[in-house]
């Protein structure tokens, strides 16, 4: 920007002079922006209610003064010609800076200052305009730090623990060949009993109580995390002997059967626990983990409260990989899935806004199998693309018939990270659609945060096209892979799906009633709609309304249905709630 001294800014100016001057004071009044702007001697002029609102400075306190009144003293000086000199030479810069509020708070914002100038070329004003980062810096931060920490025990989560393994493997493998290291997986016995018994609540504040127990056995260089629902894993470090990793494990035990006082109640627990060791028993994180797995399953099988080795034989029942295998290549050759559907409530009217479709499994052989079975080992074989496109295909026969009944609702289907990288991924979704007469716009596209981070320019060139061509994309588990809302703006989103882990405990924890309201914010001023996940309580309802949240999805409303049982829900749900699309 070189000052409005050419055709294009006057043109902008006659356009702009058409305007009554109250309507452009009201614009300047009400901006949520704060806009500050200067003489040719960057003396203070005028300030925006906004900026008075962010800085904390009256319009008379600064009036006459220069911008260093809000310097923070964070930035160097050499930061600051860098940047005079910029919008000398180009009349325009914006970046991120740290100003100093008048209450003397330090806080980020996003700046970018204007060079105005007359006909002649000569500067009459300078103009800053900036949006207070802070809020989303605190939701980064969170973000950041739930993706290294479970959010219920405070110990390490699994990602982090995979990270920090990763990294001892390494340093010990340069180091020295002799060092031993012994990897402990623990599953609480009949936690889910006590769950369903006495409640969430005290299957979390046990929880909580055994990672504060193991924690206290621990040495600094020890490593544990939360692995899953009641799952801990353990690794000790630079252990002498197999004596003294079974000496360790018998600890592990002791602690955990002492009773725990849980609401002035009593309460007994104990756990099974498998241990694998390094490097016998495997040469990097993920074999250990799987090892002591497998003899957890074994100690748990041969009795509760004890602890197993890994052994040999303990090796993944390859009948069972191989009927796996053969069996699901076949359901996919005969298309032998379901789809449920889980409805998506708008909050605002508690219409239906939408449909989710996850994939079921009956098989004569198998039984029921669980999609945290197939879909990872899917994943794994390069099944998944068949298998996707499956799922596609009975979601276009599902959105027929029930638009053969009246109903036209869009169904969101999840795509794998590996299916979205196939070079030929848009041309397959294309042809389904074509095949059956399908236009687009039926449908949403989940993708993970994952997702969307790997490759990251040949991702937004698929949602672009994914967008043209009618889809809706939404964002599904946010705050499970990435910490930085703010750089999904360079993709075309249309809704973000706050994860579950992020909704279960907002009625009971300050701090994630606050995480999650930021986000719903920020999502706002990003255009996007919000979707809560996993919401099964009155209470999470009642919290997300008052945040603004738009739509609720979760047992509280319905589990996921087959297709016949979801049309006599919606239905239902017409007439309960008066109204038709």
């Amino acid at each position: 920007m070189n000052g409005v001294n050419n055709w294009e800014s006057m043109d902008k100016l006659k356009l702009i002079s058409q305007y009554p001057t109250t309507l452009i004071l009201k614009i300047f009044e009400n901006v949520s922006e704060g806009i500050m702007i200067t003489d040719e001697y960057k003396k203070i002029v005028m300030v925006n209610p906004a900026f008075e609102f962010v800085t904390g400075y009256k319009r008379d306190d600064v009036v006459g003064k220069t911008p260093a009144v809000l310097q923070s003293g964070v930035h160097e000086l050499p930061f600051y010609l860098e940047m005079w000199e910029q919008i000398r030479q180009e009349g325009i810069w914006q970046g991120e800076i740290w100003n100093r509020r008048k209450t003397g708070d330090v806080y980020p914002e996003w700046l970018t200052i204007v060079c105005v100038t007359n006909d002649e070329g000569e500067v009459t004003n300078y103009c800053g305009i900036f949006t207070d980062l802070s809020e989303r810096k605190i939701v980064e931060n969170e973000l950041e730090k739930r993706l290294l920490t479970d959010s219920l025990t405070e110990v390490s989560n699994r990602f982090a623990y995979i990270e920090r393994m990763d990294n001892l493997l390494e340093s010990t493998s340069a180091i020295s060949h002799s060092v031993q290291h012994a990897v402990y997986f623990l599953d609480l016995d009949r936690f889910k009993q006590i769950n369903d018994t006495l409640g969430h609540a005290v299957g979390d504040s046990i929880l909580i109580e055994v990672a504060k127990r193991l924690k206290h056995l621990l040495k600094n260089k020890d490593i544990i995390a939360r692995y899953g629902g009641d799952e801990f894993v353990i690794t000790l470090t630079n252990v002498k002997n197999v004596k003294e990793a079974a000496q360790f494990a018998e600890q592990i035990i002791s602690s955990i059967e002492k009773p725990m006082m849980i609401n002035g109640q009593e309460v007994f627990i104990s756990t099974s626990i498998g241990v694998s060791v390094y490097p016998v028993d495997g040469k990097n994180t993920e074999e250990l983990i799987n090892c002591a797995d497998r003899a957890m399953t074994y100690s748990k099988k041969n009795g509760l409260n004890g602890y197993s080795f890994y052994f040999d034989e303990l090796q993944t029942d390859a009948q069972r990989v191989l009927l796996l295998d053969s069996e699901l290549r076949r359901a996919i050759d005969n298309r032998e899935f379901e789809l449920h559907f889980q409805p998506k409530i708008y909050m605002d009217n508690e219409q239906i806004q939408g449909l989710e479709a996850l994939v079921r499994w009956n098989n004569e052989r198998l039984g029921f199998v669980s999609p945290g079975e197939f879909i990872p080992y899917a994943e794994e074989t390069g099944l998944i693309i068949p298998l996707s496109e499956v799922i596609l295909e009975k979601a276009c026969e599902a959105v027929i018939q029930m638009q053969q009944y009246g109903w036209k609702i869009p169904v969101a289907i999840n795509i794998s990270s590996i299916h979205f990288r196939q070079q030929n991924f848009l041309e397959s979704i294309q042809a389904i659609l074509e095949r059956y007469n399908m236009p687009a716009n039926n449908f949403e596209i989940e993708v993970t945060e994952r997702t969307v981070m790997n490759s990251a320019n040949e991702t937004v060139s698929k949602l672009v096209r994914l967008k043209q061509l009618g889809f809706k994309i939404s964002i599904d588990d946010f705050g499970t892979g990435y910490s930085s809302l703010s750089y999904l703006v360079r993709f075309p989103l249309d809704c973000l799906k706050i994860d579950r882990s992020f909704i279960q405990h907002i009625g009971s924890l300050d701090e994630k009633q606050a995480v999650v309201d930021a986000i719903i914010q920020m999502s706002h001023r990003l255009k996007m709609k919000v979707v809560a996940e996993g919401v099964e309580q009155a209470q999470q309802v009642d919290i997300l309304r008052k945040m603004n949240c738009d739509i609720i999805q979760g047992y509280y409303y319905s589990k996921p249905l087959p297709l016949n049982d979801l049309m006599e829900f919606m239905e239902y749900w017409e007439i309960e709630h008066q109204g038709r699309k």
